[in-house]
């Protein structure tokens, strides 16, 4: 068998990745060692960053009918409400996403899958990888079906997604570094009665143990996540499901009755990643190149925004003859974000659930009190949204970001929501191209671009021209007329107020 992409791992990232690659025609086998997608709910939150790249192939609005919103939290302490914070619209005017959306991970794959196989793609199945060797001109991959069978693969590329274990990241023999909690996490999905209904996130504050409850689609279900204490010593295999309720229902400290388990899993949690997101022709993506704690729903949409990141890259070098080292710019732009998010997790979990006593003290006495007047604060929203929904991640860093005037906005930020006349520009930016996208005044001199450039990136790139109305002025920060160049994941490759064509040529023939 031969490829262009042969994708290891076909849970969330895997899947994501495919789907992207559909989008820019790209051949890839896609193989699981499982014998179909996920049953169970793992991972259920979902940013609004990653409904922005779904809803750009058709899949936002039937992922967020499998879900639910999250519109408020209550925060309990001695079995008692003592606050609520209302976040259904927190990210208003930010995306058109502004929530978090609860969907069951199994239910997340499915739509994935479906998207895969109705553009007429398929996942082979219980199918393993067990070895590969590189060449300087591909990658050639051994599996292993169920029935025993062997088959050979050979590939341009390969890129595992095939989860914190990952048989690729240990044959490329590269590091996993970073930390353990030593505390066991538990997670059930439950049917719940109870007295305080079904429309809120519900976070119980403790002295130095975490649990919340998140409301599911379905009458009374709930995910339920929370910590043992470090006291308790039994082996993460060893827990019984008894054991979790007993927990649950001490930590809560109010009167809840568990009718039913749909699901439960025990696990330590782990923060790492990798030194590098690739080798040679193979790359990383998921938690084969990181793994956070649960804190902030991040690991997941982290993960289909690498896959978001190379897909274009791959279809540069494969299908416009792009120089390979534009594949570099994935574990440039990838890693630093990895290593963030690390430090942000972390940090976050010390604050919701550690042990200092001074988080504790802030935790259980001070913010229940305050939090609805923060998250009332237009300041906290614009803090606090950007960095729990992934719209802030940017690459304003990377060799491919070139910024030239005066912006709030700048190159390597992910392009601004706005509506113009009405309308999302997300509207405009559907296809899989370069976006090149001029704001004007009216009053400065546009010169046309070189016919011969035009006729080079004919195909690759599209152009939208709009007026510099007072809300675009806003955003970027500038009453001038401005263009930009929208990387095809539409992220700023490059902004500038200087419409000399040889800036635009200078910057577009670092992809030819």
């Amino acid at each position: 068998m031969q490829t262009d992409v042969l994708i290891v791992g076909a849970g969330p990232t895997g899947l994501a990745l495919a789907c992207q690659l559909i989008r820019y025609d790209i051949d890839f086998i896609l193989i699981d060692k499982n014998q179909t997608t996920t049953p169970h709910s793992k991972a259920i939150g979902v940013q609004a960053r990653t409904l922005e790249i779904y809803e750009q192939i058709g899949l936002a609005e039937p992922l967020i009918s499998l879900g639910m919103q999250a519109l408020k939290a209550k925060m309990f302490a001695g079995g008692k409400v003592r606050g609520e914070i209302e976040f259904g619209a927190l990210g208003k005017g930010m995306s058109p996403y502004p929530y978090v959306l609860f969907v069951e991970q199994g239910k997340h794959e499915t739509l994935l899958h479906d998207f895969i196989t109705s553009k007429e793609r398929e996942v082979y199945w219980n199918t393993e990888l067990e070895s590969f060797a590189q060449t300087p001109n591909g990658v050639s991959a051994q599996l292993k079906k169920q029935s025993g069978e062997s088959e050979t693969v050979d590939a341009k590329y390969l890129i595992g997604c095939d989860g914190a274990k990952s048989l690729v990241r240990h044959s490329l023999g590269l590091n996993f570094e970073g930390s353990t909690f030593e505390r066991i996490f538990y997670v059930a999905d439950v049917l719940l009665e109870w007295e305080h209904g079904h429309d809120a996130l519900q976070v119980f504050l403790m002295r130095n143990s975490l649990l919340a409850f998140f409301p599911m689609t379905g009458e009374k279900q709930y995910r339920i996540v929370g910590t043992f204490p470090e006291e308790f010593s039994k082996d993460e295999g060893d827990i019984l499901y008894d054991e979790i309720e007993e927990q649950i229902k001490l930590d809560a400290d109010l009167k809840l009755d568990i009718t039913h388990v749909n699901w439960f899993s025990t696990y330590k949690v782990h923060t790492r990643h990798v030194n590098k997101f690739s080798e040679g022709r193979c790359f990383l993506a998921g938690d084969s190149a990181h793994i956070h704690t649960p804190a902030g729903a991040q690991g997941m949409n982290t993960g289909i925004q690498d896959g978001y990141n190379l897909a274009w890259k791959l279809a540069s070098v494969l299908n416009s003859g792009s120089d390979r080292k534009l594949l570099d710019t994935y574990n440039e732009e990838r890693l630093p974000n990895a290593e963030s998010l690390m430090k942000t997790t972390d940090r976050f979990f010390n604050l919701a659930a550690g042990k200092n006593p001074i988080f504790a003290f802030i935790r259980l006495y001070i913010f229940p009190y305050i939090a609805q007047f923060l998250f009332s604060l237009d300041v906290v929203k614009r803090f606090v949204f950007p960095r729990i929904s992934q719209i802030a991640i940017n690459y304003r860093k990377s060799s491919l970001s070139k910024t030239k005037g005066t912006f709030k906005v700048k190159a390597g930020d992910r392009m601004p929501w706005l509506e113009i006349d009405g309308k999302s520009v997300y509207d405009y930016l559907h296809e899989p191209l370069f976006h090149l996208l001029i704001f004007s005044t009216g009053k400065t001199e546009i010169p046309q671009l070189p016919g011969d450039l035009m006729l080079e990136w004919r195909g690759r790139i599209d152009s939208h021209f709009f007026d510099l109305s007072s809300l675009v002025a806003e955003k970027f920060g500038t009453s001038a007329s401005f263009f930009l160049i929208l990387r095809p994941d539409n992220y700023i490759g490059m902004i500038s107020d200087d419409f000399a064509p040889a800036e635009v040529r200078q910057y577009l023939e670092r992809f030819s």
